[in-house]
């Protein structure tokens, strides 16, 4: 039986851990068929020891998406590998400490700068390093959110940056589509993340999905997001883009 990426070549960022949303949309693309290649910052070494734990080996590669160097190389490593890409999925995000946590107002702009680079403006710069690897017949570029909508407690500047995060995919949706290539995001409930650890007040925060989802949400499953993911990259979406797809346990759907 065939699956809905047989013959897809796809590049996924941000694998980190085994609980990951990246880590199951890797291991859910190459059982549905897909050849991958991964990316990992700052430790290389992590990501290769959790890649051992996917159906089949893969390369991982070096990168930093704040690093022009890199991203000027990651075309000839991926070529190299693979050929040519049909997806890539954007699962980066990074604030500084002092971004978060309830210190919102005194957050210097150094630090709001450095969350936009990494968490957004990147999937800018991601998707037009991997653009010259992608065919007349375009591809999928999908990207990770947390819904920018409301004002979460502790979340403080990655709110923002994830509204910029959300912006940007929209514009790339405008700017590439007469290349038939699609940008999308996957807006995911709270998960039990590293970037999750990474934020003070997290349980507060996922506390809510225990009280107003209408379906039950499971903070130690990324599985759900995973399979968002897949379907966005393969062609059961030709026409879908610009798009946000909440998978949530439909949260983002309840008042007040």
């Amino acid at each position: 039986m065939s699956g809905i990426l047989d013959g897809k070549r796809i590049l996924i960022t941000g694998v980190l851990m085994e609980s990951s949303i990246a880590f199951h949309t890797a291991k859910l693309a190459q059982e549905q068929g897909a050849e991958i290649i991964l990316t990992a910052f700052p430790r290389p070494t992590l990501t290769e020891r959790i890649a051992k734990k996917l159906p089949k080996p893969t390369k991982v590669v070096e990168l930093d998406v704040s690093n022009d160097e890199h991203l000027a190389r990651l075309e000839g490593v991926v070529r190299e590998e693979l050929g040519g890409l049909d997806g890539v999925v954007h699962s980066i995000g990074f604030a500084p400490q002092d971004a978060l946590g309830g210190n919102f107002l005194n957050t210097p702009f150094e630090s709001v700068a450095t969350a936009m680079h990494v968490s957004a403006f990147s999937l800018k710069s991601l998707t037009m390093a991997c653009l010259p690897l992608m065919s007349d017949e375009g591809g999928s570029v999908v990207g990770l959110t947390f819904d920018a909508q409301f004002a979460w407690p502790q979340y403080d500047w990655m709110g923002p940056t994830k509204a910029a995060l959300e912006a940007t995919s929209r514009y790339l949706a405008r700017d590439l589509g007469k290349q038939n290539v699609r940008c999308n995001l996957i807006s995911a409930g709270p998960l039990g993340s590293m970037a999750a650890k990474s934020i003070p007040g997290f349980s507060e925060l996922a506390a809510v999905w225990d009280e107003r989802a209408p379906l039950e949400w499971n903070l130690a499953d990324p599985e759900p997001a995973g399979r968002g993911v897949v379907a966005l990259l393969s062609d059961w979406f030709p026409k879908t883009t610009g798009e946000i797809i909440h998978v949530d346990g439909g949260l983002h759907a309840i008042g007040a």
